[in-house]
C-alpha cells in the first residue's frame, strides 16, 4: 500500500545542539526506477560535529551493501549528535503530479521535496547555517533557488554529493535503506494477485519490463506501485491497453462528435478535440446536472 509521509526526526525535539550552527545534507533514493517510491532524505549535525562525522564509515549508499547501510542506519538512530528526516513520494503521487493538466517535472518534485525538509528543520528551531546538496538539474540554477528561498544559509549544490560530504552521506542511507524497506514490505492494494520478480526496477532492466508487460490490465493498467507517467510504462499502456471512444452531444443539433482517449493523454498525445467543431464539447451527464468544470481537464 501506499506510504507518504516523514518518520521524525532521531530526537525528540529538544536536542542540546538545536541553537548551534548546523550543517544540513540532503539525498535522494529511487529517481530513476519505474516503480515504487522515490524518497528524499535529509542529516544534520552541529557544524562541530562534521570532523567527527568524516571518521566514521559515511559513504554513498550505493558504494555500501545492504547490511552496511543497516549497520549505519541503526548507529544514526543511536546518535544523538545527528537527526534525519525521510520524505517517501508514493508512485501514485508522481505519475499525478506529472500527468495532470498543469504537469510538474520529476526535477520539479525534487527540488520541492528537498525544500520541504529544509523548512522542516527550520521550523523545528534548529539553526541551519550550511546546506550540501547533491544536484537535481543545474547545479547552479538549482543552488540559485534554493538561496533565494533560504537566504541566511550556505548552500553547495555538487554533483556526487554523497561521495564528497559524509553529511549527504548520512542522508543517502537513511533515503535507500527507507526505499529498500518500502519495496521490500510493499503490500499491493489490489485484488489481483502480482508476484514480486520485477528486477531492479529500472527501465533498461529486461526483467522489469518483462513484468510491466505481463501485469499490464488492459483496461486499469498498472497496479498503484508502478509510476504511469515513465515512458516505458506509457509504450505498454498503448500498445496493451484498450483504447476509448467518448461521444459528445451538442446542444445545437448537429449530430453527436466523438474523440479518442488512451490512457495518459488523448488522441494519441494531441489536445482532446471533438472530430469537428475544433473544441471539447461536455458530456450530457454533466450538463443535466449542471455540474461546472471548475480545473482544466487531465
Amino acid at each position: 500500500r501506499e506510504r507518504k509521509g516523514r518518520i521524525p526526526t532521531t530526537m525528540a525535539g529538544d536536542a542540546a545542539w538545536r541553537d548551534v550552527p548546523c550543517a544540513m545534507g540532503i539525498d535522494e533514493a529511487g529517481r530513476g526506477p519505474v516503480l515504487g517510491p522515490m524518497v528524499y532524505a535529509c542529516a544534520y549535525c552541529a557544524v562541530d560535529y562534521l570532523d567527527t562525522l568524516r571518521k566514521q564509515a559515511y559513504a554513498d549508499s550505493k558504494t555500501l551493501s545492504e547490511e552496511e547501510r543497516e549497520t549505519l542506519l541503526e548507529a544514526m538512530k543511536q546518535d544523538e549528535n545527528l537527526a534525519w528526516k525521510v520524505d517517501v513520494i508514493s508512485a501514485k503521487e508522481l505519475s499525478g503530479k506529472m500527468l495532470r493538466a498543469e504537469k510538474c517535472n520529476l526535477n520539479t518534485i525534487s527540488h520541492q521535496s528537498a525544500m520541504e525538509l529544509v523548512q522542516k528543520a527550520l521550523d523545528e528551531g534548529f539553526h541551519i547555517q550550511e546546506l550540501y546538496v547533491d544536484t537535481v538539474g543545474d547545479p547552479d540554477r538549482y543552488k540559485h533557488k534554493l538561496s533565494e528561498r533560504f537566504p541566511g544559509i550556505r548552500v553547495t549544490v555538487k554533483p556526487k554529493a554523497d561521495s564528497l560530504f559524509p553529511i549527504v552521506s548520512a542522508a543517502s542511507i537513511a533515503a535507500k535503506v527507507t526505499r529498500d524497506n518500502a519495496l521490500k514490505n510493499w503490500e499491493f492494494g489490489e485484488s489481483a494477485q502480482f508476484d514480486r520478480e520485477f528486477g531492479s526496477g529500472y527501465p533498461s532492466d529486461p526483467a522489469t519490463k518483462r513484468w510491466l508487460a505481463a501485469h499490464c490490465h488492459r483496461v486499469f493498467g498498472f497496479p498503484s506501485l508502478i509510476r504511469f507517467s515513465w515512458q516505458t510504462c506509457t509504450r505498454i499502456l498503448d500498445d496493451q491497453g484498450v483504447q476509448v471512444t467518448w461521444e459528445c452531444e451538442e446542444e445545437e443539433e448537429t449530430g453527436p462528435k466523438q474523440r479518442k482517449l488512451s490512457f495518459t493523454t488523448a488522441d494519441g498525445g494531441k489536445a482532446a478535440k471533438d472530430t469537428e467543431g475544433g473544441h471539447q464539447q461536455r458530456p450530457p451527464f454533466f450538463k443535466s446536472r449542471r455540474i461546472d468544470r471548475i480545473l482544466g481537464p487531465f
